[in-house]
C-alpha cells in the first residue's frame, strides 16, 4: 500500500512535470525576446564572462541548442527543464526544515505556480539558473542543519559558485549565510570550523573563470553591474512599481500565502527556529536591498527571483502548518486551492496575449517591446532585400535589433551592431571586405542620421513593419549604404571605462 507521504510527493512531481510541459509548448510557439537572442549569440562563443553578465545563461542555451537546434525551443529547453531540479531542491529543503511532507510538496507546487518561475524559466535570462542555485543553497544549508556534517558545506560552496556564474546578485548568498550563522546560536559553532571556509574556497574556485575574464577586460563587467548600487538621487516612483510587480509575479494567491507565512515565521510559530531564521534571512536581506535600490533606480521584476524558493516555502508553511483565526484560515484555504488554477490561467493568458494580442483588441501592449513577435516574417523580408541589393552585411544601431537579425536571418549572414562594439568582444568582427562592401541599415525611421552621412551613398529603400496578427507593431526603415568614408564600426570604450554614455 502506498503511503500518504509517497502520494504527496508523487502528486507534486506530476504537477510540476505538467507545468514544465506547458512551458515547453509555450516556448516552441513564442518568438525570442531580444535579450534571449543576445544571449544566444553568447552561447556560440563561450567564454569566462561577458560585458553584461557571467556566462551561465550562455551555457544553458548552448546545451539546449545542442539538443534541439537553433530554434526558440532549443534556446529555452534547458532553462525550462531546470525547474525540475529546482523543484526537487525546494521539496527536499522544506521537508528537512519543517519535517512535513505537505509543506514540502506544497513548496514545490507553489514555486512553480509563480509567474517568476513559469515565465522566468520559459524566457531565458541569467535569473533562471540563479533561482536554481538559490534553491540548492537552501537545500545544502538544510542538510548542514539536519546532519551537522561539515562536508555539506562543500555543496553550499558549489551552489553559491554556480549562482555567481549566473549573476552577481549571488554575492548576497554569502551575506545571508553569515547572518544566519551569527543569529542562530546552534549554528555559531560553524564559525570556528574550517568547513564553511572550505565551502567559500569552492565557491571562489567555481567563480574564478569570471574573475579571470574580468581581469583581462579591465574589470568592466564588475564595474557595470556593481555600479548599479551607486546613488545619485532618491525617489519613491520606482518603489511604487516594485511592489505591484512582485504581487503579479508571485501571483496573488502565492503572494498572500507568502506574506502570511513570513508573518507566522517572524512570530515564532514554527517548531524549528533555526529553519524559520534561514527562510526569513533568505528573503528579507535581498528584498530590503532591492527596496533600497528602488529608491534611486528601477528594479526589474525578475531581479528578485533568488528569494522565490524561500518565499515558496514560507507560503507552504502558511498553507499547512501555521494556526490562523477563522477568518484568516478561510483566506489561506482559498489561496491554497486557487493558487494553481490562477497560475495556469495567468500563464496561458500571457502567452496567448504575447503571441496574438487577443486580449487588448490586437493593439500594441508592453510585451511587444521585448518579445520578437513578427520577427521571423520581418527577417524574411529583410533577407529578400539584402539579396536583391547584393548587400554583403546588415547593420543596426542597438544590440536588440542586431541580435534578432543574427538569430532570424539565414545563418552565416554578416550582421553587426555598428556602435557599442564593446558588447561584442566575445566574437570576431565581420571580415573587413564585408564591412567595406554594400550594406543594409535596419532601424527606426529617421534614426542614425550622422551615421548615414558617413557613407557616400545612403538611400532609403523602404519601411517594413513588424506585425502581430496582421497588425503593425513597429516600423523599421531599410537603407542601403555604400562607400564608407570612415570606419564602419565605432570602437569607443564602454562608459564604465571612460567612453561616452
Amino acid at each position: 500500500m502506498i503511503s500518504a507521504e509517497v502520494k504527496l510527493a508523487r502528486g507534486a512531481a506530476i504537477t510540476v512535470a505538467a507545468l514544465v510541459l506547458l512551458r515547453l509548448v509555450a516556448a516552441a510557439f513564442t518568438p525570442l525576446t531580444f535579450d534571449e537572442a543576445y544571449y544566444w549569440t553568447w552561447s556560440k562563443h563561450l567564454t569566462g564572462g561577458y560585458y553584461d553578465h557571467p556566462p551561465m545563461v550562455a551555457v544553458v542555451i548552448r546545451l539546449g541548442t545542442m539538443i534541439a537546434g537553433d530554434t526558440a525551443f532549443g534556446v529555452r529547453l534547458v532553462s525550462i527543464l531546470l525547474a525540475l531540479p529546482m523543484s526537487w531542491a525546494v521539496y527536499r529543503a522544506a521537508r528537512i526544515l519543517f519535517d512535513d511532507t505537505r509543506i514540502a510538496a506544497m513548496s514545490a507546487i507553489l514555486l512553480n505556480a509563480t509567474l517568476m518561475a513559469s515565465v522566468g524559466t520559459t524566457i531565458v535570462t541569467p535569473d533562471a539558473p540563479l533561482m536554481v542555485a538559490s534553491a540548492f543553497v537552501l537545500y545544502f544549508l538544510a542538510k548542514v542543519m539536519e546532519t551537522g556534517r561539515g562536508a555539506w558545506w562543500l555543496g553550499v560552496g558549489v551552489a553559491v559558485g554556480c549562482g555567481l556564474l549566473s549573476k552577481y546578485t549571488a554575492l548576497f548568498f554569502g551575506a545571508e549565510i553569515l547572518l544566519w550563522l551569527l543569529l542562530v546560536k546552534e549554528q555559531r559553532r560553524w564559525l570556528a570550523s574550517p568547513w564553511p571556509y572550505l565551502g567559500g574556497i569552492v565557491a571562489f574556485a567555481v567563480f574564478s573563470p569570471v574573475i579571470l575574464w574580468n581581469a583581462d577586460h579591465q574589470w568592466v563587467s564588475f564595474i557595470k553591474q556593481l555600479g548599479r548600487a551607486r546613488v545619485e538621487e532618491l525617489t519613491l516612483k520606482y518603489l511604487g512599481e516594485m511592489l505591484p510587480t512582485q504581487f503579479a509575479f508571485a501571483t496573488p494567491s502565492v503572494f498572500i500565502l507568502g506574506v502570511l507565512g513570513l508573518y507566522a515565521l517572524a512570530r515564532r510559530r514554527a517548531a524549528n527556529a533555526t529553519a524559520a531564521a534561514l527562510i526569513n534571512i533568505s528573503i528579507w536581506m535581498l528584498f530590503l536591498y532591492f527596496v533600497w535600490h528602488s529608491l534611486h533606480s528601477r528594479v526589474e521584476a525578475n531581479w528578485l527571483g533568488p528569494l522565490y524558493p524561500a518565499f515558496a516555502i514560507a507560503a507552504a508553511f502558511a498553507a499547512w502548518d501555521a494556526h490562523w483565526s477563522v477568518r484568516t484560515q478561510s483566506l489561506v484555504t482559498a489561496s491554497r486551492n486557487w493558487a494553481l488554477p490562477i497560475s495556469v490561467l495567468l500563464f496561458v493568458v500571457l502567452i496567448v496575449q504575447t503571441n496574438t494580442g487577443l486580449f487588448t483588441g490586437f493593439r500594441r501592449d508592453a510585451t511587444v517591446r521585448s518579445v520578437g513577435v513578427g520577427w521571423p516574417q520581418l527577417a524574411q523580408e529583410i533577407e529578400a532585400i539584402r539579396v536583391a541589393q547584393n548587400a554583403s552585411c546588415v547593420l543596426a544601431a542597438d544590440y536588440g535589433t542586431t541580435s534578432w537579425l543574427m538569430f532570424y536571418l539565414p545563418k552565416g549572414t554578416c550582421v553587426a551592431q555598428f556602435q557599442q562594439r564593446y558588447r561584442w568582444t566575445f566574437m570576431n568582427e565581420p571580415h573587413a571586405d564585408l564591412l567595406r562592401g554594400r550594406a543594409l541599415l535596419i532601424g527606426p525611421e529617421g534614426a542614425s542620421p550622422a551615421y548615414r552621412a558617413s557613407f557616400a551613398r545612403a538611400e532609403k529603400l523602404t519601411v517594413l513593419a513588424r506585425k502581430r496578427s496582421g497588425v503593425p507593431l513597429e516600423n523599421y526603415q531599410v537603407d542601403v549604404l555604400d562607400g564608407a568614408k570612415s570606419e564602419v564600426l565605432d570602437r569607443v570604450l564602454p562608459p564604465e571605462l571612460g567612453g561616452p554614455h
